[in-house]
């Protein structure tokens, strides 16, 4: 688990410091990587209630 969580940090940063310097196809591998690792998390479970609330939270 700490393995997976300093992942985690270390693909938020890349992705995060790539979106703001340039955009280029390895920023889409550096976001698949950072969403496959955050699912493997304990923050998993949260990030998708998060999202569930969201959609209802729209006016259809």
């Amino acid at each position: 688990m700490a393995v997976t969580i300093s992942l985690v940090l270390l693909f938020g940063i890349f992705l995060a410091l790539v979106l703001r310097s340039s955009k280029s196809y390895g920023t889409a591998f550096l976001a698949a990587m950072f969403g496959f690792y955050v699912a493997s998390t304990g923050a998993a479970g949260t990030i998708n209630s998060l999202m569930t609330a969201l959609v209802h939270a729209l006016p259809n």
